[in-house]
């Protein structure tokens, strides 16, 4: 029996995805081999790798001016990528703070430059929105402002692009990619993990500016220098092709759900159902500032932490799955990515509603 998985990443997959994977394992549209054991540099893999790009950029409305690369390393990763492509030139940068990981890219792009702190939506240790745009202190004269637009731990997201001027804008969009429409064309560069919404991980999709091509730091290996990486189709090294091409196929089904705005319009439904279950009562709290929720990240608190415990227990038995909060906040947190269906939250909020009477 499938579960109802609430894992913040990697993540559940849209089942048909999984179905068509499992019949293509062993012979890939009569080749007789599967993806796994396809070389990178054969016919049958380029055309997967070429309809993947091709997908994405329809689905994202990607401008030509802009390339798109799939790399290895994850968000992760890219936190140090990102300044030692984008300082090679211009050793200064900016970064909001709004949680946990634009917290961590922070602190790893202080390694690289003369990097300052913008903004920090920090109190009292906790992260519970976003500071206003007009009281960010900006360099004018940066290489970059960096944002994460979705904070996986503590549930913030961005609904607004903020507008830099002149400096590119960088985005660390992992847990909220593929979610609903992005204006790419506002950033300069948009990175993020494939194990939230679009595949397995492994993967790392770079969405960047054509004009910040060949700026990397000299010390920034060849395998992760944007402009080498762009040159050869991100087939310098061999990339991770089995996640490639699962992600070519999430491409795929998205665009039958209806392409980022139809996705959109499901996780709004999903998000609100889940946030009125919060907010009915006292017995469920989320603090986060209601215009910055996250519709992927929905962190909540029992009122009492003694009932943690049984609380997942029950939704485990009930099949639903993963629902532990991030172990730097605690209490719980239910991840609701595209391949979560309404019905996975309406079994969620079901749950809740009964344990609140058991215990309330």
């Amino acid at each position: 029996m499938r579960v109802f998985n609430f894992s913040a990443g990697p993540a559940a997959l849209p089942e048909p995805v999984l179905r068509q994977a499992a019949a293509e394992m062993l012979d890939w549209h009569g080749s007789g081999m599967g993806v796994m054991e396809m070389s990178h540099r054969g016919p049958e893999f380029i055309a997967i790798h070429a309809e993947a790009v091709a997908l994405l950029r329809e689905l994202l409305a990607v401008p030509a001016n802009y390339r798109v690369l799939f790399m290895q390393g994850g968000g992760l990763g890219e936190n140090a990528i990102v300044p030692l492509h984008l300082l090679g030139r211009n050793p200064r940068a900016d970064f909001v703070v709004t949680g946990a990981w634009s917290k961590k890219s922070f602190r790893e792009a202080q390694r690289y430059g003369s990097i300052s702190l913008a903004a920090d939506a920090a109190v009292d240790g906790r992260y519970r929105g976003i500071p206003p745009a007009s009281a960010w202190k900006l360099d004018r004269a940066a290489a970059y402002v960096h944002i994460c637009t979705n904070e996986t731990i503590d549930g913030v997201e961005y609904f607004f692009t903020p507008d830099t001027g002149a400096v590119p804008l960088v985005a660390d969009a992992s847990s909220h990619l593929l979610s609903r429409p992005m204006d790419v064309s506002k950033y300069g560069l948009i990175f993020g993990g494939a194990q939230k919404n679009i595949g397995p991980a492994g993967l790392t999709i770079v969405i960047v500016r054509e004009d910040l091509l060949g700026q990397a730091h000299a010390l920034c290996p060849s395998a992760f220098e944007y402009r080498t990486v762009a040159e050869h189709e991100s087939m310098y090294n061999t990339p991770p092709t089995y996640a490639i091409y699962i992600a070519g196929l999430v491409f795929k089904w998205l665009a039958a759900q209806g392409g980022l705005a139809g996705m959109e319009a499901r996780n709004i439904e999903k998000a609100d159902l889940l946030y009125r279950a919060i907010d009915a009562t006292g017995f469920y709290t989320n603090s986060v500032a209601p215009d910055c929720r996250s519709r992927m990240n929905v962190p909540f608190y029992l009122h009492d932490e003694r009932l943690n415990a049984p609380f997942l227990k029950g939704a485990e038995e009930r099949g639903m799955v993963q629902l532990k909060g991030h172990r730097s906040v605690g209490g719980m947190r239910a991840s609701i990515y595209n391949a979560m269906p309404l019905a996975g939250v309406q079994a969620l909020v079901a749950w809740m509603r009964e344990f609140e009477k058991a215990h309330g």
